[in-house]
């Protein structure tokens, strides 16, 4: 007994041409450039749109400082629950090879409301990130310029306002024109900064390893399998804040996805590249984060991990005690070069899902147009680029706490669109879950428990937000700021939905994309 995909092969609905993979038969063609990048070219880019080396000095002070040297463990506990996703997109993917990625699959699963909503998520969180990324790349820029001149006063210009707006503005002008060029530029580009970052965090490992067994800081530890043990965290809350931490560290992988239409092998190689993506990050975290705890520790004073003074940036603190003053620039190098490799790739889900949003009707239709030479969703890119400056401009000139509590309701988005598509991918394929084991696990048991996990994470944060200690402590009515930021851009998003309904019905009635399962039959 073998089973057929009878599903219409179905393509561009101008052209004709017929999309590579299988797809469901309203799923539309948008006319991005086929076969613009392979498998290491989309590994590449998932990596560089998570920023590794920019994570890792933002968040691997904090994560020490919530769960202390259980900060490995906590790495490979936010590990988890993503892997679990990536399965999730790597099934969908192969099924319905959109762009459009988890609005796409969502809409297919539950219907358009639920997939207009998370769209919306996947769009605010990446416009929150794509600001943020371009204020630390413009903090390091001038950061970087203070070291190498030896002139405080040059570093001292990123606290003028109107500098650092611009500068900031500059960044964001120059990547949205690398990511509109398309997928060929965007590549080259990624290659060398995102190498750079790898070979100088592989430098630093080596040296903290190299001072840990000299025993160069007495505040550095000897290693113990204990650090790896998850249940050792002292607190509930702890091991929650830790976590929250750590599925941020990995947020970003999913842009390998965003790029199936413009894949070799669209219908495999955006997943397996999410894998490798996957894999490569949880290492470097687990080598980084090992090697810095054993030369430094992870206490609250001196260069331990967990002092509050130097936990948000560790590698400012750390790039001249542990490589010295020469090597020492390379990081903070590393630290710019990921910060705006990022800021570039990231342009690549937001734009590509606010494509698929207009080409299925759910956005208005000036935003499915496509570049004629570099095939890319060019009024898209453009408008992200323009949403991105104008968002971290007022944030910044309306108050810095506010700036630094929407990037913590950020973790609200990623939870909500990540869960989404892990149960889509469970109820899409729920015909399919008795045909195989493999099956069975891989379209559903991975997912909906990947997708738990997430939703734990979602309410659990939703919860601790309530308190106006979260985040940057401001209240609004004497509820925390990051509260009513996240919910706020979540109820901003049903109100824009209500709009584009009454402006757009047809794909609210189900007739541009619709509800479904792969059609499946079985044959002598």
């Amino acid at each position: 007994m073998t089973q057929l995909d009878v599903r219409p092969p179905v393509g561009d609905p101008v052209s004709g041409a017929a999309p590579e993979g299988g797809a469901d038969g309203d799923v539309r063609g948008k006319g991005l450039g086929k076969g613009s990048v392979g498998l290491v070219g989309s590994a590449v880019i998932g990596i560089s749109t998570v920023a590794p080396v920019y994570c890792l000095t933002s968040t691997l002070g904090s994560t020490a400082g919530e769960v202390g040297v259980q900060m490995p463990a906590v790495f490979l506990a936010g590990f988890l629950p993503m892997l679990l996703v990536a399965f999730a997109y790597r099934e969908l993917n192969k099924a319905v090879p959109d762009c459009g990625t988890s609005f796409t699959w969502t809409v297919k699963a539950f219907g358009p409301r639920i997939g207009w909503m998370c769209g919306w998520g996947l769009v605010i969180a990446t416009i929150i990130v794509l600001s943020n990324l371009a204020g630390v790349a413009t903090s390091y820029f001038w950061l970087l310029a203070g070291e190498i001149t030896g002139n405080a006063a040059i570093s001292a210009l990123d606290d003028d306002k109107l500098v650092h707006i611009t500068t900031c503005l500059t960044l964001i002008a120059v990547a949205t024109a690398i990511s509109y060029r398309g997928m060929t530029a965007t590549k080259g580009v990624q290659y060398a900064l995102v190498g750079l970052q790898l070979v100088v965090l592989a430098i630093f490992v080596a040296m903290a390893f190299q001072k840990a067994s000299a025993g160069t800081f007495d505040t550095g530890l000897d290693f113990s399998w204990q650090w790896m043990n998850p249940f050792a965290v002292e607190s509930m809350a702890a091991f929650t804040a830790g976590l929250s931490l750590s599925i941020f560290m990995y947020w970003g992988w999913d842009a390998c996805l965003a790029t199936n239409e413009e894949t070799t092998g669209s219908e495999k190689t955006p997943g397996r590249a999410s894998l490798i993506a996957m894999l490569v990050l949880v290492g470097s975290y687990l080598a980084t984060g090992i090697a810095a705890q054993m030369a430094v520790g992870s206490g609250t004073v001196g260069f331990g991990l967990g002092n509050p003074e130097t936990s948000g940036n560790v590698f400012a603190a750390l790039a001249g005690p542990v490589m010295g003053p020469a090597l020492g620039i390379l990081l903070f190098v590393a630290v710019l070069a990921s910060a705006t490799a990022s800021l570039q790739t990231t342009f690549i889900p937001v734009a590509r899902t606010v494509l698929a949003m207009s080409t299925y009707e759910a956005l208005p239709a000036s935003y499915a147009k496509v570049h004629p030479k570099f095939k890319t969703p060019g009024r898209a890119t453009v408008m992200a680029g323009v949403a991105t400056g104008v968002f971290y401009t007022v944030m910044t000139l309306v108050s810095e706490n506010v700036l630094t509590d929407t990037i913590f309701a950020l973790g609200l988005m990623i939870c909500f669109y990540y869960s989404l598509t892990a149960f889509a991918c469970a109820w899409y394929f729920r015909g399919d879950l008795r045909t195989s084991a493999r099956d069975l696990f891989f379209k559903g048991v991975f997912p909906v428990l990947g997708g738990l996990l997430l939703a734990v994470v979602f309410f659990k944060t939703l919860i601790d937000m309530w308190n106006p200690s979260y985040g940057s402590g401001s209240t609004v009515l004497g509820v925390g700021s990051v509260f009513v930021i996240g919910v706020g851009l979540l109820a901003l998003g049903l109100v824009v939905m209500f709009v584009t309904e009454r402006r757009s019905p047809a794909f609210f009635r189900g007739e541009v994309l619709t509800k479904s399962t792969p059609a499946l039959v079985v044959e002598d």
